[in-house]
């Protein structure tokens, strides 16, 4: 089996080896046990399901909350040759019908869904009949309510598994406390425990806080200092333009990227950066995500996140291919209040809750007891104006909606236009020899795209105009006619953002929101806002010990390179001579204050040189004080 996964690595991969702990993921798998992979951002975890799957008979579910994500695996798969195929919102239900037949039926290896769909009727109906050989948990940690990224529907997997009795489960993530990284196998219902885990250290990656005022003009200086391609991460949609805007007048290849432009304008944005053509991105978290470019030299985060989850996983983006890359943190006194006006914001009361499902309901014109699994076109700004709501805290009740299971929201997402013949092929022959007018345009389709009669494809509008000699407009309405007589199904494209009602609709006073889930969950991102505030405000410990502690690895080395080790290098004082005198400093010093040459004294034998440097530097990053009687002090 070995050769076997070679093969497959280097015929569709190119690759001769694989990367750290992906063999011994795959052949667990294989194996037929239940495996955790907990691997860093960039650590290759696609890799880990897809080569087991192409190794044995059979269909991989792979489960994935980023329709993005989704909808490039599928391609690139598709792209070596590989069959796939991705149920998401936006797709009627004659598609994902159509869709699930060729997983049951036709040649599909891989079948990517979200994870709201998994308890529709449908979809486990069809389940049942399909040849499983493993099912795929991208995002593993969305399973557990001790995740910063818990999603509701991943509770289903569980029981998705007793329609699978024999197939075994592969739960990737990048991000996973220990606490989380059991709560998964928990969850999972795995017969064993089974984790295979890379460490968190990325040795090759300087993690920097800097406590700035004036960010912009910081930022100014990084760019102007450090070579390459890089990412700056902020908050808000109007900050992404300040900064782009600023970087530019300042002559900086720069860009904006944010969920309220366009996915045609965003797909440019970071088709630009892939190629080098723009230099930074300005971007909110939306961005990054899936998104495989190895020379990231540097990612700054101007705004702070909420968690240490998040900021690993940000600042992970930079550094992949091994070579130095930098984590950049702008932090100041204005962080820690922002974060924690985030709180409230982020745990509105139960009555605004309930006004914003009462509006949506009313927006959607959706009666009481229906819209189970239907999917609505969702422009928040423009609801928030229809119904003069603030965007942030609607944004915040509809998130809570969200993990109270009753919706599902997706930031938009281009679906190309999509067709599907409904007719078979000698029906199609005997309608083009009756209505010669359509022949021509029929025959463009059919020589520019295979299998349309099998599965719905994705079209370029503009290219099937070209061959047929017409207009954008007039190859559209040719495809709206052709559907009206029924000779094929025709999917305009979208780029909309998507909400799914999960149950139907509930009518307001017996919509019940549980109080005491959202109390815990508030405590916890309180706890993770806490951690993150802790990792930017200590300046007495490498950033990258930290980090990794954080994910349970408390025996790391100091990475030499972050912005506390710089400061620390500059002694020349080895590690294990710094921290025996620097210890027994502070035990002196922690009960009395004494002298410089009262305290060398007490510090002997340790060599005299060494010890006035530690004092420098514990004086100088304010571990110790000097009083105003000119003594050392644990204290000022």
């Amino acid at each position: 089996m070995k050769n076997r996964i070679q093969q497959i690595l280097n015929q569709y991969w190119g690759h001769s080896t694989f990367r750290p702990l992906q063999e011994d993921i795959i052949l667990s798998v294989l194996e037929g046990k239940d495996t955790l992979a907990l691997l860093p951002t960039g650590g290759g975890k696609s890799i880990c399901f897809q080569v087991p799957a192409l190794a044995q008979d059979g269909i991989c579910i792979v489960i994935s909350p980023l329709i993005a994500l989704m909808k490039d695996q599928v391609a690139n798969l598709r792209n070596k040759g590989i069959p796939a195929v991705s149920i998401v919102s936006g797709m009627s239900k004659n598609e994902i019908d159509i869709a699930l037949d060729n997983c049951i039926y036709g040649k599909e290896k891989f079948l990517y869904v979200s994870p709201e769909r998994l308890t529709s009727e449908l979809f486990i109906e069809r389940l049942k009949l399909m040849k499983v050989n493993l099912l795929a948990i991208d995002e593993a940690h969305c399973i557990s309510q001790w995740g910063y990224d818990f999603r509701p529907s991943y509770l289903q997997l569980a029981a998705i598994r007793k329609h699978l009795p024999n197939v075994p489960v592969l739960a990737l993530t990048a991000t996973a406390t220990k606490n989380v990284e059991i709560d998964i196998q928990e969850k999972l219902a795995f017969t064993d425990a089974n984790v295979f885990k890379k460490s968190f250290e990325r040795k090759n990656l300087a993690y920097i806080v800097l406590y700035e005022e004036d960010k912009f003009g910081r930022l100014l200086k990084i760019a102007n200092s450090l070579k390459g391609i890089g990412v700056v991460y902020v908050r808000t949609r109007k900050r992404t333009k300040e900064i782009a805007d600023f970087l530019k007048r300042n002559k900086i290849s720069a860009e904006a990227y944010n969920a309220g432009m366009t996915s045609v304008d965003r797909s440019k944005v970071q088709d630009n950066w892939m190629k080098e053509k723009t230099r930074i991105v300005v971007a909110t978290n939306a961005f990054g995500m899936g998104i495989d470019k190895g020379n990231v030299r540097f990612v700054v985060h101007v705004d702070s996140p909420e968690s240490l989850e998040a900021y690993y996983q940000e600042a992970g983006r930079a550094g992949r291919d091994e070579e130095k890359a930098y984590g950049i943190l702008l932090f100041n006194s204005n962080d820690r209040e922002e974060l924690e006006q985030r709180i409230d914001q982020n745990f509105p009361e139960l009555s605004k809750i309930k006004a914003v499902y009462q509006a949506l309901g009313n927006y959607f014109q959706l009666p009481v007891d229906s819209g189970k699994g239907v999917n609505f076109d969702f422009d928040l700004y423009n609801f928030c104006n229809n119904y003069n709501l603030n965007m942030s805290e609607t944004y915040s009740c509809l998130k809570i909606l969200e993990l109270q299971g009753l919706i599902a929201m997706n930031d938009s997402v281009a679906l190309q236009s999509r067709i599907h013949f409904s007719i078979r092929a000698n029906d199609l022959y005997e309608f083009q020899v009756k209505n010669p007018k359509f022949d021509n345009f029929i025959k463009v389709i059919l020589r520019l795209y295979e299998g349309v009669f099998d599965e719905y494809i994705s079209i370029n509008e503009s290219e099937i105009a070209l061959r047929a000699t017409m207009t954008i407009e007039e190859a559209r309405l040719t495809l709206v006619t052709l559907q009206k007589l029924h000779i094929l199904n025709f999917i305009p494209f979208t780029d909309k953002p998507q909400l799914t009602y999960i149950e139907s609709r509930i009518e307001q006073k017996n919509l019940l929101i549980d109080k005491e889930n959202l109390i815990e969950r508030k405590k916890r991102f309180i706890e993770r806002a806490r951690s993150f505030l802790h990792y930017a405000e200590t300046e007495n410990r490498c950033r990258s010990q930290m980090l990794v502690a954080y994910f349970g690895e408390n025996n790391t080395e100091r990475c030499g390179v972050c912005d506390y080790c710089l400061e620390r290098n500059k002694t020349g004082v080895s590690d294990l001579e710094f921290n025996e005198i620097s210890m027994r400093i502070k035990t002196i010093l922690k009960d009395d204050s004494i002298g410089l040459p009262e305290l060398i004294a007490k510090l002997r034998p340790a060599g005299e040189e060494s010890t006035l440097k530690v004092i420098e530097w514990l004086v100088d990053n304010e571990q110790i004080f000097y009083t105003e009687q000119e003594k050392l002090s644990a204290t000022k």
